[in-house]
């Protein structure tokens, strides 16, 4: 791929555009859980299961069609700001390399691909949602109202952010260049499909944080801004994998608290 980039007599163009519809996007994904976690309050709670031998009321169950587009959004506004510099990056190699007619394209393909693979780790959320809201687990806030279950679940999350695959994967979404150079693929569909496979390898990174939010809730502001700066700490300071560390640290350390009060 080397061989074929050129150089640029306008170098950088692109960031000002990438940067503003990125921007725009994080924008209209963040005011999705803004606007349910300002709101909920106003709504017929979702978490509140039906009685034995009833129906469920048409209407909950027409909400709950909402929650994977609505988890969606949640998720691309927590990941987004923390990949927008490897969205540069590849915005940048996309224009030197001049593999496609419209480079701008290639871009919103390899985000659409990005986020196709958080949109399925989202709708495994949701369907698993569903059972827990279903099984009386979840309180009207959609968080676990097992306390044990909550400490395993912050346990879990806490000693992976210690293991070789955790960091392997933070590797990965930090410093992407190498896997931009000997794996890239040309053309609009090469694209989407390294966009799918950064999404893959910020999964790996990330998954098992965003699953904390069944033992904080979904509609938790706090903890939903609380995961996205540790997730952008995690990816963007320099000693990102010490911040991931401590956070585990932490993480284990609420969990026993739960496990043991």
């Amino acid at each position: 791929m080397t061989a074929l980039i050129r150089v640029d007599a306008q170098p950088g163009r692109e960031r000002p555009l990438v940067i503003a519809w990125l921007a725009a996007l994080v924008a209209l994904s963040w005011a999705c859980p803004v606007f349910r976690a300002l709101h909920i309050s106003t709504v017929e709670p979702l978490a509140l299961p039906p009685a034995q031998g009833s129906t469920p009321h048409p209407t909950a169950r027409l909400r709950w069609c909402w929650c994977w587009p609505c988890g969606g959004a949640m998720l691309s506004a927590m990941m987004l700001p923390a990949s927008t510099p490897t969205i540069l990056l590849f915005a940048r190699l996309n224009r030197l390399v001049h593999a496609v007619r419209h480079p701008n394209l290639a871009t919103l393909l390899f985000v659409i691909g990005y986020l196709a693979v958080w949109s399925g780790f989202g709708a495994c959320a949701t369907l698993a949602q569903w059972a827990l809201h279903d099984a009386g687990a979840l309180d009207p806030g959609m968080a676990m109202v097992n306390p044990n279950a909550c400490g395993l679940a912050l346990v879990a999350a806490g000693v992976y952010q210690w293991t070789p695959a955790k960091h392997a994967c933070l590797q990965g979404c930090r410093a992407p260049l190498s896997t931009f150079l000997t794996g890239w693929r040309p053309g609009l569909a090469g694209a989407l499909r390294m966009g799918f496979g950064h999404g893959l390898y910020c999964t790996g990174c990330c998954s098992l944080l965003m699953a904390l939010l069944f033992v904080a809730g979904v509609n938790n502001l706090g903890a939903l801004v609380g995961l996205a700066a540790l997730v952008l700490a995690e990816k963007l300071l320099p000693g990102g994998t010490v911040v991931a560390c401590i956070g585990g640290l932490g993480l284990v350390a609420w969990g026993t608290l739960l496990l043991f009060p």
